[in-house]
C-alpha cells in the first residue's frame, strides 16, 4: 500500500503500538492487526484529520482485545521445537558437541555452538535454504517464460510472500520454505508470470497457470489458510 508518509505512536487502552498510515485512495478508516510486527495498521483518507483517525482508533479497545486474545502463540526457535521444513515436521535439536553450523538429516536440524546464538543460526540457515530453491526455481520459470530476473532475494514481510519491480528484481518472504514444495513454485510462478505482465489480467493469469502447471487457486487458498501460521514460526513474540 503506498503511503505519504507512516507515524508510529502508542494511544491510551490499545495494547500495541499503532502505526498510522494516510491513504489518497483510501476511503474510511481501517485499523488491523499485524502480528509479525507487533502493530496495529491504521489507514485512512488523506483528507481525514489526524486526531479524527486517532480518536476513532482509541475507540477500538474492545475489538483490539479481542482481536489479540485469537492470536496464537508465537512459535521461536528453541531445542526441542517441531517446526514445518518444506511441509514435513523437522525437530530443532542442540548439541554442544556438534559443528556450529546447522545440518538437516533425518527430520532433524542439529547445530552446536552456544545456546544463546541457537535461534539465530537456525532462522539463517532456513533463510539460506530458501534463498537456493528460490533462486533455483526462479531461475527455471524464467527462462520458460522468456524474461530476465535480474536478482532474487529474501526478507521477511510482514503481508505480502513475494514483490517484483519492472528493473527485474523479486524479493520473497523467506518463510514460504516452511510451506509444501508446491507452494513454493506456485509463488515462484505468482512473481515471475507478474513481471513479465505488471498486472493481474489475462496474459498474467495464463501464463501464472503454464509456469505453475497446477490449480492457482488451490494453491493460493492453501498458502492463505497455512500463512498466519508460517509467519509465527522463529517469532519470539
Amino acid at each position: 500500500m503506498s503511503t505519504s508518509r507512516c507515524e508510529l505512536l502508542s494511544l491510551p487502552g490499545l495494547a500495541w503500538p499503532v502505526e498510522l498510515r494516510p491513504h489518497p485512495r483510501a476511503r474510511s478508516v481501517r485499523l488491523r492487526i499485524d502480528e509479525s510486527r507487533g502493530l496495529l495498521l491504521l489507514s485512512y483518507p488523506r483528507r481525514m484529520s489526524r486526531r479524527s483517525a486517532l480518536e476513532w482508533a482509541g475507540k477500538q479497545a474492545d475489538w483490539v482485545e479481542s482481536q489479540l486474545a485469537a492470536i496464537e502463540p508465537a512459535e521461536p526457535f528453541h531445542p526441542g521445537a517441531t517446526i514445518p521444513v518444506e511441509g514435513t515436521t523437522v525437530r530443532l535439536h542442540w548439541d554442544p558437541s556438534q559443528p556450529r553450523t546447522p545440518r538437516l538429516a533425518d527430520e532433524e536440524i542439529c547445530c552446536g555452538g552456544p545456546e544463546d546464538a541457537f535461534a539465530g543460526r537456525i532462522e539463517r540457515f532456513l533463510r539460506d535454504m530458501a534463498r537456493c530453491r528460490l533462486s533455483e526455481a526462479t531461475a527455471d520459470a524464467a527462462q520458460r517464460a522468456g524474461v530476465t530476473v535480474r536478482s532474487v532475494s529474501v526478507g521477511n514481510a510482514s503481508s505480502r510472500w513475494g514483490s517484483c519491480s519492472a528493473s527485474g528484481a523479486i524479493r520473497y518472504n523467506w518463510r514460504i520454505i516452511l510451506a509444501p514444495p508446491h507452494l513454493l513454485r506456485w509463488l515462484v510462478a505468482h512473481e515471475v508470470a507478474q513481471l513479465a505482465h505488471m498486472n493481474h489480467g489475462r496474459e498474467f493469469r495464463l501464463l501464472e497457470a503454464e509456469l505453475y502447471v497446477g490449480d492457482v487457486g488451490a494453491a493460493r487458498s492453501e498458502l492463505r489458510r497455512l500463512g498466519l501460521r508460517l509467519k509465527r514460526v522463529g517469532r519470539s513474540f
